[in-house]
């Protein structure tokens, strides 16, 4: 039986007086992709902040390997092997993949950079997740391509040894080719025992990579389904509110 990394269980979140998460539950497991979907405004942006520690919930519990944790502040999330992936992927152009991937957590020795150590640590994550569009851990990120991008930003959380990574949009904007290899490689994330949650638009990539789909709507979770046991349809129709499942959160 499949055992949650993370639980959300009755999550709340208020600005003022408009509530924005009402009562969410949501669950996401190891080797396992949990796409959650929505339409605009139906907080999910709200709720990988709380679980980012950006924005703290109101209410509700979040359980991580099962104890209750709390989420006051990123470094809680950080602790614990969260890491969020962002749309616009905090990466530097100005500087190489190495430093981009260790930024601000620099190995060092005798009080300087151990470039050699942070280089063949950049490189062995790059390889454990069988990149191979990278020429050079020294290239400038500034020519990279969006999907050398996000691969980069991935491979970073990785580099962190995140056992929840949440990827927001992660191929908005990117060509078919690059899409690809973003997804093969959100896939193979999960494959090393990664629990992944995947925010997305295109349902198309929802339905490639995803093992799980959880519905947002109107800050309430509507549906929790099986990817191989739904379908397009039936997901457009929890997002627009035509559609309700039996027995999800309210």
């Amino acid at each position: 039986m499949d055992v949650p990394l993370i639980e959300l269980s009755g999550v709340v979140k208020s600005f003022g007086p408009v509530s924005v998460l009402k009562g969410v539950e949501l669950k996401a497991f190891p080797g396992k992709v949990t796409a959650l979907v929505g339409d605009n405004g139906a907080g999910k942006s709200t709720l990988i902040k709380g679980l980012a520690g950006v924005q703290p919930y109101d209410g509700g519990e979040v359980r991580f390997d099962g104890a209750p944790v709390s989420l006051h502040h990123p470094r809680d999330a950080s602790r614990l092997g969260i890491e969020v992936v962002y749309q616009d992927l905090a990466l530097c152009d100005n500087l190489d993949i190495v430093q981009n991937m260790f930024l601000g957590r620099e190995e060092t020795e005798f009080g300087t950079f151990d470039e050699g150590l942070m280089e063949k640590e950049a490189s062995d994550t790059l390889r454990s997740l069988s990149v191979r569009t990278v020429k050079s851990v020294r290239q400038k990120v500034s020519s990279l391509s969006g999907g050398q991008r996000q691969t980069v930003a991935i491979a970073r959380a990785v580099l962190k040894k995140a056992r929840l990574v949440i990827l927001d949009e992660p191929t908005a904007a990117l060509g078919v080719a690059q899409t690809e290899q973003v997804l093969n490689l959100v896939r193979r994330l999960a494959d090393q025992g990664v629990a992944v949650i995947l925010i997305s638009h295109n349902l198309a990539d929802v339905f490639e990579v995803a093992d799980h789909i959880d519905v947002l709507y109107l800050g309430q979770m509507v549906a929790h389904l099986d990817a191989d046991q739904t379908s397009r349809d039936d997901v457009v129709g929890y997002i627009t509110g035509t559609k309700v499942q039996q027995g999800a959160s309210a």
